[in-house]
């Protein structure tokens, strides 16, 4: 498979929850503690998928998305928040944010929208 995602969180115990359960399923996996470590990455590398927390430390997670937009890099969003109600209004109209799901999620869906994103 060898497809890339890319997961974005300044909590550590989600970001290895998320490796191991994705890298059990095939999946290369790249981390970012914070929004500007994320940016970095995003723009010196390619991947089919970003994960990211919407409240990061230094950019944040919807900064992180509307840069993309902006810079015209299409790469699928699942964007995860304990605020899920205020930023559904916030994300709505973006194109590239397919799930939005809140914290704590349940693993075996969030594998299955990865799944069906991936392909």
């Amino acid at each position: 498979m060898n497809q890339e995602i890319l997961i974005i969180d300044d909590q550590p115990g989600i970001r290895m929850l998320l490796t191991d359960v994705l890298k059990n399923e095939g999946y290369k996996v790249t981390t970012a503690a914070d929004g500007k470590e994320a940016v970095n990455k995003l723009y010196t590398n390619t991947y089919q998928l970003m994960i990211v927390d919407y409240k990061l430390p230094v950019i944040s997670g919807l900064e992180i998305v509307k840069m993309l937009n902006k810079d015209k890099i299409e790469i699928p969003v699942i964007v995860i928040s304990g605020l899920t109600d205020e930023i559904e209004k916030e994300l709505a109209d973006n194109p590239l944010v397919k799930e939005i799901l809140a914290k704590p999620f349940d693993i075996y869906h969030l594998l299955k929208v990865v799944k069906n994103i991936t392909g």
